[in-house]
């Protein structure tokens, strides 16, 4: 039985301004250096500080009257919004956390995620097609040579099966070929540089580029070998069965070993045209009569201003007795777009202050650390920490430490490399998982690579040390170093 009724509700939404506040936050120095940018060309009432038309700040900071039809909405605080229960966060904020208590990922679903500002690698499919075309034999090869390459993937491996390619370039083409034609101009290809390129796995890929070694260096001739033949006993460190089955000492094994190792698993990397990579930092820490302070770096803190010459002509308009609807559709452009610039111009400047007021207390939180650059010092930190001690929102403080870096003495960190879990002491005292990281990684890169330490006798170690830590949470903290169990450690 369907019934109509009528329900009340008082609802909050985000104002344009909040929405634009909550955008740049997320942005990083080159980001938001690009983002004013595009709001100087889309904005003329907005400029730089330094141009001739920009206003004085005085002017720039009074209020001005907002045109008709162009009111803001009440000045409700963003943290007011995210706190609110009507309000749905997961619109703006997805709530996943990883295991260090950092917030993942705070984009909503209309916001393009903004990463570290690398630069971006180009032209190697490219490449590879232009090598091609040199020792394609006709128009015919050519093109199923393009249609393979542009199957090989980032990394440099032809993932694709080659009857599937086939049916690619019979529907895509109109060429009908067989699986013999197929494996010629596959093979052409992997003669390409950089050497394993289309590899259809791993040991097909080390396997071409051992063909290209001089195989008059036994070791050369030893590392194929065991690529060909024992793939899965040298990836699993079986040495002992290998060195048994070719009746070699552990000094050859060891440079056959080295020419292996020397080898590139992922040739599409190396092929691509990469540049140089570049961070940007947010924050900077310096010294100040012993005390150590946050600076936001100059592409955090832009001098914006408005157009004095909108302002005086806006004056002029609203001094005129008999304005007509040409002159008052003007007078409402020009106060858009001036209302336009102050709004850019003051969420810029709840940025700067929103950065500043995080970043202080993150300083203030890990001050030991910043004094030494010493991870031992680092204490327990997670968002909801900063969180309260600023009084702002979890997800502020994440938009925060998102894709931020700060500059110090002893090099350039993210934000969220300060966020830890904490873990208790037999003391009772609360320290953070990074130290406990730290000297986990300390007594395995000091084992003896011939018999490395499992996690059995690593857990023993920190339980000396005073850290009780379970088996699975010391195999946890090994696999976020990236490093790999005991019996693939081992060395000769």
């Amino acid at each position: 039985m369907l019934k109509q009724g009528l329900q009340q509700k008082q609802l909050q939404k985000l104002s344009p301004q909040q929405i634009q506040f909550i955008k740049l936050l997320q942005l990083n120095a080159v980001d938001l250096q690009q983002r004013i940018e595009d709001e100087l060309i889309e904005n003329p009432a907005l400029l730089k500080a330094d141009d001739e038309d920009a206003a004085p700040k005085e002017q720039t900071d009074n209020e001005v009257e907002v045109a008709e039809g162009t009111e803001a909405e009440a000045n409700v605080s963003v943290e007011d919004y995210l706190a609110d229960e009507t309000f749905d966060v997961k619109e703006y904020v997805n709530d996943e956390y990883d295991s260090e208590g950092f917030h993942l990922s705070d984009e909503g679903p209309d916001e393009d995620r903004k990463d570290i500002p690398f630069a971006e690698s180009s032209g190697f499919h490219e490449s590879l097609m232009e090598q091609f075309r040199a020792i394609a034999t006709n128009e015919r090869e050519e093109i199923i040579g393009q249609q393979i390459i542009g199957t090989i993937d980032d990394d440099g491996y032809l993932r694709r099966e080659l009857l599937a390619i086939m049916n690619d370039l019979a529907f895509a083409q109109n060429i009908e070929t067989n699986v013999e034609e197929m494996q010629h101009c596959l093979q052409k290809i992997q003669s390409l540089d950089p050497a394993g390129i289309a590899a259809t796995s791993l040991q097909e890929c080390l396997l071409l580029q051992l063909k290209r070694k001089d195989h008059k260096k036994k070791e050369v001739v030893l590392a194929e070998q065991l690529i060909k033949n024992n793939f899965d006993d040298f990836t699993k460190k079986h040495y002992d069965k290998i060195i048994k089955q070719y009746k070699i000492t552990d000094a050859d094994l060891k440079e056959a070993i080295l020419v292996i190792t020397h080898l590139n698993p992922k040739p599409g990397e190396s092929a691509a045209d990469a540049k140089p990579q570049y961070i940007n930092p947010d924050f900077v820490i310096i010294e100040n009569n012993g005390k150590l302070e946050v600076q936001l770096t100059a592409r955090n803190a832009p001098d914006l201003r408005i157009s004095r010459n909108y302002l005086e002509t806006l004056k002029g308009y609203d001094a005129n007795p008999t304005p007509n609807r040409e002159l008052k559709q003007t007078v409402q452009f020009i106060k858009q777009k001036l209302d336009s610039a102050r709004w850019f111009i003051e969420s810029i400047r709840q940025r700067q202050q929103t950065l500043l007021l995080t970043m202080s207390a993150i300083l203030d939180k890990q001050y030991d650390y910043f004094l030494e650059g010493d991870e031992t010092k680092l204490r327990p930190m997670i968002l909801k920490d900063i969180a309260e001690k600023v009084g702002l929102d979890i997800s502020t403080i994440s938009r925060v430490a998102n894709s931020k870096y700060v500059q110090t003495d002893f090099g350039i960190i993210p934000l969220k490399f300060f966020f830890s879990e904490g873990i208790a002491t037999d003391d009772g005292e609360e320290v953070s998982s990074r130290e406990v990281k730290k000297i986990l990684k300390d007594a395995i890169d000091a084992e003896d690579k011939r018999k490395p330490l499992p996690d059995e006798k690593l857990m023993e170690i920190l339980k000396e040390k005073g850290y009780n830590i379970a088996r699975r949470t010391v195999a946890k903290y090994r696999e976020q170093l990236q490093i790999p169990v005991a019996r693939l450690r081992k060395e000769i």
